[in-house]
């Protein structure tokens, strides 16, 4: 297990945050977060799938074992969903014939009920479920807090407040313009290509127009990135450093489940689709029977958030606990190309880091060839 080598390419961004690469890694699971920062890295702790009261012993463990690295954390905080939200009662109240469909889909795949609690089981998501985790998010030590597909005025107004830098995850200029009036920090422009969450625009399209947009302050690529030359690329275009999530999931300090983590290596870019059928807003996920099984002749338009998850959280548990390699998705970008084996995100740094290089490397050259035979 190599460890990333300093870098060359560095930006002003990478010095005010005291990192050595820049890469910006995103994930739900605090050992790739923690091994992002010691290979140089500026992790982003994903923290919309936790339940308010865990939150504060998942940054505890995160900042004992960073020693001081800096880190981020992100939330997911959507619109148009409830004040508050009692799971039984949605149960209670959903269509019959998205039940049906649903008990049908169970019964044809033989999904067995989930045997421990999960997010999704336990949780809806709602304006007091996203208070709580904003509560428990300001009390840590993160450097930045990011949200997605999501602005909160007073989230960031507070933030600030606490010294915290504040990123923006942005699909749109109409979004970008919205953050920085706002006072967002920087613009994480993401692009089509992004698992999850995403908008219609694709990121070498996006880039540039979040860019002007952002009249100086910074910028990050976020969409599609699973090489080095591609961050040098967005670099190149005005960025300060790109944003990869779906990459560490092919790394061992993911515990990505088994039959997951063959899906992903055997995939490739196309082998992603945006969905409604994950959450009920479009998200990138890649591929499986249970997806492919909502765009079927006779299947419901999957619900709005937080419905569709209420309808689905058990399935979608219950695969991942069970491995089941029919049925198992994730949300995952185009940049899946990049997962080719089970590696490690020390591993997957230095790959970066040296294509980086051996980029810059070849620019020069060619920079150089252009001067002689001028």
């Amino acid at each position: 297990m190599a460890r990333a080598r300093t870098c060359r390419i560095s930006t002003p961004l990478c010095d005010r945050l005291g990192i050595r690469h820049p890469i910006f890694g995103f994930s739900h699971e605090p050992d790739v977060v923690v091994a992002i920062a010691q290979a140089g890295g500026f992790p982003v702790l994903g923290l919309g799938r936790d339940a308010p009261e865990h939150i504060p012993a998942i940054v505890a463990d995160v900042q004992r074992r960073l020693a001081g690295l800096p880190y981020g954390i992100d939330l997911m905080l959507p619109s148009k969903v409830p004040r508050r939200a009692d799971l039984d009662t949605l149960r209670q109240n959903l269509p019959r014939k998205h039940v049906e469909f649903v008990q049908a889909l169970r019964r044809r795949f033989d999904v067995k009920p989930p045997a421990e609690p999960s997010f999704f089981t336990s949780q809806a998501r709602s304006e007091a479920l996203f208070q709580a985790q904003i509560e428990a998010v300001l009390d840590s030590d993160a450097l930045c807090i990011a949200t997605a597909i999501g602005l909160r005025p007073e989230l960031i107004e507070r933030a600030r407040g606490l010294g915290k830098m504040t990123f923006s995850l942005v699909g749109s200029v109409r979004h970008a313009q919205k953050a920085l009036t706002l006072g967002v920090d920087v613009l994480v422009a993401q692009g089509y290509d992004a698992g999850g969450h995403t908008g219609p625009v694709g990121t070498l399209s996006l880039l540039p127009q979040v860019i002007a947009a952002a009249n100086s302050k910074p910028v990050l690529a976020a969409g599609g990135i699973a090489t080095g030359a591609q961050v040098l690329g967005c670099i190149g275009m005005g960025a300060q450093g790109a944003w990869l999530g779906t990459l560490w999931m092919g790394a061992k300090e993911n515990h990505t489940p088994q039959a997951l983590l063959q899906r992903l290596i055997a995939s490739g870019s196309e082998d992603t689709v945006i969905s409604r059928a994950h959450s009920g807003k479009p998200c990138r996920v890649v591929r499986s029977d249970w997806i492919d099984a909502w765009s079927q002749a006779g299947a419901p338009a999957p619900l709005d958030m937080p419905l569709q998850q209420v309808l689905t959280g058990e399935v979608f548990a219950s695969i991942h606990e069970n491995d089941d390699p029919r049925l198992i998705y994730e949300a995952a970008g185009q940049s899946v190309f990049g997962i080719e084996a089970p590696t490690c995100v020390a591993d997957q740094m230095r790959k970066l880091v040296d294509e980086m290089e051996e980029a810059w490397d070849k620019l020069r050259l060619c920079a150089q060839a252009q001067a002689f035979s001028g």
